[in-house]
């Protein structure tokens, strides 16, 4: 999930957050070196080597205010999916390193939660301004670990800066109520207090975002943290401690314990079932997402998350296909596709379907280039690592043998690199309509009817975000309320913002994050009744 990027946006905003994006670009800092061979028939350059310099590629944990080797000394490589080359080596935690981020956590929680809204506000807002000073070398960090194209990891920044900006000043209006009381001589109320220390676990598809968006709520209502970050991206997560540690936050109060999945159960399990953790923040696929919740029983904790996705992109015949061909580009081939939000099923109605095809098929060849994520002018990065290539190649070979009919791409370029892929004439037995692809695969299903196109896309046990396009004001708020997911893009492909509430329904999450619904999930409300009031 997830903005990330806007790469591609209906309607005029287009020209707006493109060139915000690159007024924040102030060159690399990073040298190249160039390999041999072309990637892409989509007119793109060799992607470069890099040899980084960053002072974000941080090799220690983060555990109490101190950085710390794990304790069995451990550490992992991580890989530029661009390249192949290791970008570095991060800290391989433990069992005993999340016991002690959490006892740690445990103990800064005592005072943290006494700390005035003013004081919380005042740090949280130090965290959007390094954010936001840090932006290029944050931004180049997440198109290293993850291949993210360079122009999308500044957006990711801005947008995960955004929620440290909108929390800082939610603080402040934690709130509770005075009501009337149904006794005499007496007062009824309610505060809202700090639930207790939080364990974060993100994603690496967003690798700041996903973790600024969770724990800037959770310092907002006077929570501690203990994030555990994906593996893919570690470095990510150690950037914003570093940033957490120079806006002078007390010690313990955010702690970030990395590891490889070899330990990622583990630690997993440790979060999950701890009694001193109160509640468990998850971004992630639905199967882990059982687990944690499934384990968290055991502690009767508060459980957020937020699941996959297979969002249905719906094209009416009354739609302005100029907009919903923007709309898919940008829903669909973000991040490359690796986004949970993203398009993944693109109903288009009989009466528009041709042209809707053909005008996707121009506009991916015109605007789609695959190239070096470095590169201000990619578009189309690789995929974070060979499972997710190795899908998105199973996803295309299955849709062609059942009858598919490839319309642009198709083909694996190089490395983790694969073509933005458009393929009509889908059909219900393809494993695309009941996995999530994530990746730059879009396909095309044609529908006749309302009714037919509703029922197809709510047919899956996802929930989480759905698209449609239509000019019919009754036909908009039909569809709107029938479709059963937790958010709606109506002629827009990106609806992500830190003021809008993000979450899913059905399999894919329970809560939401971001507005100010997002406090709700670290508070707890307490009733309190004062008697004998003569």
């Amino acid at each position: 999930m997830h903005f990330g990027s806007n790469m591609m946006l209906s309607f005029n905003s287009t020209k707006l957050v493109s060139k915000l994006y690159e007024l924040s670009y102030f060159g690399s800092s990073i040298a190249r070196k160039l390999p041999q061979g072309n990637l892409s028939t989509f007119n793109c350059r060799c992607f470069a080597t890099v040899s980084p310099t960053s002072s974000f590629l941080l090799d220690k944990a983060f555990i109490n205010g101190k950085w710390v080797e794990p304790s069995a000394g451990g550490k992992f490589p991580v890989t530029n999916p661009a390249t192949g080359d290791v970008l570095g080596f991060a800290p391989e935690c433990t069992e005993k390193d999340a016991l002690s981020a959490i006892a740690a956590a445990n103990n800064a929680f005592q005072d943290w939660k006494n700390t005035s809204a003013k004081l919380r506000s005042s740090l949280i807002r130090k965290l959007y301004e390094l954010q936001l000073k840090n932006l290029n070398s944050l931004a180049e960090l997440i198109s290293l670990e993850m291949g993210k194209p360079l122009r999308e990891s500044k957006g990711e920044i801005n947008y995960g800066a955004s929620f440290f900006e909108w929390f800082s000043e939610e603080t402040k209006r934690i709130t509770g109520q005075v009501f009337p009381s149904p006794f005499p001589n007496s007062m009824t109320l309610y505060v809202r207090e700090p639930i207790g220390p939080v364990g974060i676990i993100t994603p690496w598809n967003f690798p700041n975002a996903m973790i600024t968006r969770k724990l800037a709520a959770v310092l907002a209502c006077g929570c501690t943290a203990v994030i555990r970050p994906a593996e893919d991206t570690p470095f990510s997560a150690l950037a914003l401690a570093k940033l957490v540690e120079e806006a002078g936050f007390p010690p313990g109060v955010v702690n970030v314990i990395p590891s490889s999945r070899d330990q990622a159960s583990a630690i997993g399990s440790i979060l999950s079932t701890s009694p001193e953790i109160a509640a468990i923040s998850f971004t992630g696929s639905t199967n882990v997402g059982k687990i944690l919740l499934s384990s968290s029983a055991s502690t009767v904790k508060r459980v957020c998350l937020e699941l996959g996705g297979n969002a249905p992109f719906i094209v009416f015949d009354s739609a302005d296909i100029d907009a919903a061909v923007q709309g898919c580009i940008a829903s669909k081939f973000r991040n490359t596709g690796q986004t949970c939000v993203s398009a993944n099923r693109i109903f288009v109605q009989s009466g528009v379907h041709d042209k809707f095809v053909n005008a996707l098929a121009t506009e991916m060849a015109k605007s789609l280039k695959v190239g070096d994520p470095l590169d201000m002018s990619t578009t189309v990065g690789p995929l974070v690592n060979s499972k997710g290539l190795e899908k998105v190649k199973v996803h295309v070979e299955d849709a062609l043998s059942k009858g598919g009919k490839l319309i642009v791409g198709g083909k694996h370029l190089h490395g983790n690199f694969f073509e933005p892929t458009l393929i009509s004439n889908i059909s219900e037995n393809m494993k695309l309509c009941s996995e999530e692809t994530f990746g730059p695969l879009a396909a095309i299903h044609p529908f006749e009817t309302e009714s037919q196109v509703i029922a197809a896309a709510n047919s899956c046990r996802a929930g989480l975000a759905g698209y449609f396009y239509s000019s019919s004001i009754d036909q908009i708020w039909r569809v709107s309320k029938a479709l059963q997911v937790g958010m709606v893009g109506v002629n827009a492909g990106i609806i992500s913002c830190c003021e809008a509430p993000f979450g899913g329904v059905k399999e894919s999450g329970l809560g939401r994050e971001g507005s100010h619904l997002g406090i709700d999930e670290f508070t707890n409300v307490k009733y309190i009744c004062l008697g004998s009031l003569n």
